[in-house]
């Protein structure tokens, strides 16, 4: 956490431990290894070497210490325990809702730990052992580490408000459209990349004139005029309208994730039923 966070004290509270307590196990760790781990530098905490090193070798020993518990605890058979999920907002206010009702309702011994963030965060942190399971829009390609499952096809519409110029013609080509503002997701984001690489591959650039993660607040900031934008077609309603592009249709995929190397938990397993 140290490592992660850059800091003794961002460490300390993610782990409801006082600074002292995790500056007084990491320098038992050093002495122990002979060597320092970090580096502290005023306030800046990085890296040496050695600790990068130990590491990758650390997340691993976390994760089969986790593995140990949970084959102890999927003994008794039964569906308990803590589930770490994680998911975008998108998928989060327009898919979950339906199946977290139903799981929780089955499973009342669950006790579900919900963390929000982007889709790549997720992938992350999947690798990082610090959530078992996540639903979020599918990556392109995969590590072979990642197990990746679609649940739900959702394509993509040009949309815009109603007002805009492009809306109520009967077609929209790629080079009308590069010729007008657009808001659009992130490009480190697995939407935003589909859509680059729409204009990417007919040589157009995009006016991008602002960005933001959030699939929500594009939404209203396409609705106010501020530019046409592509977005899930669940999210198309007035004052929105689509904009007919003769093209097939672009299309993301959500599903759920989790590590090859990580044994799921009864309650895991349990969610992704109600995922199916």
């Amino acid at each position: 956490m140290v490592a992660e966070h850059a800091s003794f004290s961002a460490a300390a509270e993610q782990l409801h431990l006082t600074q002292p307590a995790v500056s007084k196990r990491v320098a038992a760790l050093e002495q122990q290894l002979g060597t320092p781990l970090f580096d502290r530098i005023g306030r800046r905490v990085s890296l040496t070497e050695a600790g990068s090193a130990l590491l990758p070798h650390a997340r691993s020993i976390g994760q089969s210490l986790a593995r140990a518990a949970q084959s102890v605890q999927d003994l008794v058979g039964g569906v308990g325990g803590r589930l770490q999920l994680g998911t975008s907002h998108h998928i989060g206010l327009h898919r979950l809702p339906s199946v977290l009702s139903r799981f929780t309702e089955a499973y009342p011994q669950v006790k579900l730990d919900i963390d929000f963030m982007d889709s790549e965060q997720a992938y992350e942190e999947i690798m990082r052992g610090n959530v078992e399971l996540a639903v979020v829009t599918l990556a392109p390609e995969t590590d072979s580490s990642m197990l990746a499952q679609p649940v739900w096809p959702d394509p993509l519409d040009f949309m815009a408000a109603e007002s805009h110029p492009l809306c109520g013609l009967d077609s929209v080509s790629l080079v009308q459209l590069s010729e007008h503002p657009v808001i659009l997701p992130g490009l480190n984001t697995y939407t935003g990349q589909i859509a680059k690489r729409l204009f990417d591959r007919e040589g157009l650039k995009l006016d991008v004139t602002m960005s933001t993660n959030y699939l929500e607040t594009i939404r209203m900031m396409a609705s106010i005029g501020l530019g046409w934008t592509i977005l899930p077609r669940s999210m198309l309603a007035a004052p929105l309208q689509a904009i007919p592009v003769p093209i097939e249709t672009p299309q993301r995929v959500l599903g759920y994730i989790y590590h090859r190397g990580r044994s799921l938990s009864n309650a895991a397993q349990a969610f992704i039923g109600e995922l199916r």
